[in-house]
């Protein structure tokens, strides 16, 4: 390699390193603010130990039915809760964080969705109840800090219906999966946020994607079974995607394999820029051409349908189904392979410390 190239290429990776530690100092002191500005007995329910097996453990379920560590943001003062925002926009992208933020707010407009269909007839008073008794609420979303920031190793969890952050450090190194999205319905139907749709672009991408193929593709892509219900690997069901099925990128166009690069990019770019790029580097890296796209259901938005990205460091898992399979209620989760809260950068530090 030339002397000007390689310079080159050691002037980026310096850089890139620079702009990733910078980042992950910002993200720490964010935190270490909203800490600092908590009470006495809030720090006692916010701060957790990094050992704590609730660090290693997610739910997207409502607080109604499955508890949450740390503290709710219906707790906290309008400063706390803008403190807890600036850890959000420092954590997320700005596509991340509205995201993010509009499941939280979601949440308060499925209590008036219930009511309207209440108000309506649509629904029974017993319906009504036991819906209101999930507590759906951006007031029941929970931070929990695992160590103190100021601690090489610590980490942190924003946790809620259909929402679960989670961020490990160690030192300067930082995991970002299980990263898990969701929302119901997937389009709004009444009132001002008719037609408000939280996760529309990784479904019309993952749409797009299958249209594109011809139909000797589509077939080996599609798998003939019933649509999951829910992502494979959720948390209740202790499942993991072990073998590859579906068409790999090896087998896709040029213009086939950019929209599969985009549904990869809308996930990992949820994240600050920095640190995705580090991640989506690592993905390209390991090879496109064997990552697979599986799909099952039919080919339409409108009814249930699942569809997943397996590639050699990563999975992307899609599913549009619902309660009543109408495909109106989405589950999505990035997942980094070996890395989940840290797994592999904390095990490289434990192994070198031996």
């Amino acid at each position: 390699m030339p002397l000007k190239c390689l310079l080159f290429v050691l002037a980026s990776l310096i850089v890139t390193h620079c702009y990733s530690q910078d980042n992950n100092t910002e993200i720490r002191k964010s935190v270490a603010s909203f800490v600092d500005g908590l009470t006495v007995l809030q720090k006692k329910r916010a701060l957790v130990d990094f050992a704590d097996t609730m660090r290693t453990e997610w739910n997207n379920l409502p607080v109604g039915l499955r508890p949450r560590v740390g503290i709710n943001i219906g707790s906290l003062t309008d400063v706390q809760r803008k403190s807890l925002h600036r850890i959000l926009s420092a954590a997320l992208s700005s596509q991340g964080y509205l995201k993010a933020t509009g499941v939280m707010h979601m949440d308060n407009l499925l209590n008036m969705y219930y009511d309207t269909l209440l108000q309506r007839k649509e629904i029974n008073e017993d319906l009504h109840s036991r819906m209101r008794a999930l507590q759906w609420s951006h007031q029941q979303f929970y931070l929990a800090v695992f160590n103190h920031p100021s601690d090489s190793t610590w980490g942190f969890k924003l946790e809620g219906h259909h929402l679960s952050l989670n961020f490990t450090f160690h030192q300067q190194q930082l995991a970002v999966t299980p990263f898990f999205i969701g929302s119901d319905p997937a389009e709004y139907s009444i009132s001002d946020y008719a037609g408000w749709r939280i996760l529309g672009q990784e479904e019309d991408l993952g749409v797009k994607l299958i249209y594109l193929l011809s139909p000797a593709q589509q077939q080996k892509a599609t798998l003939s079974q019933a649509v999951p219900g829910d992502i494979i690997t959720s948390a209740e069901s202790g499942k993991r995607l072990i073998d590859y099925w579906g068409l790999p990128g090896s087998a896709l166009n040029k213009q086939q394999l950019e929209v599969l690069k985009q549904i990869i990019r809308e996930f990992v770019f949820n994240m600050e820029y920095e640190k995705a790029m580090v991640e989506y580097d690592k993905i390209i890296k390991a090879g496109i051409d064997k990552v697979y796209f599986g799909w099952i259901g039919p080919y339409d938005e409108h009814k249930a349908h699942y569809f997943v990205l397996n590639g050699p460091t990563f999975l992307i898992e899609f599913d549009n189904s619902g309660f009543n399979h109408e495909g109106n209620h989405i589950h999505a989760i990035w997942r980094e392979k070996n890395n989940e809260f840290g797994g592999d950068v904390l095990k490289k530090h434990y192994q070198a410390s031996h």
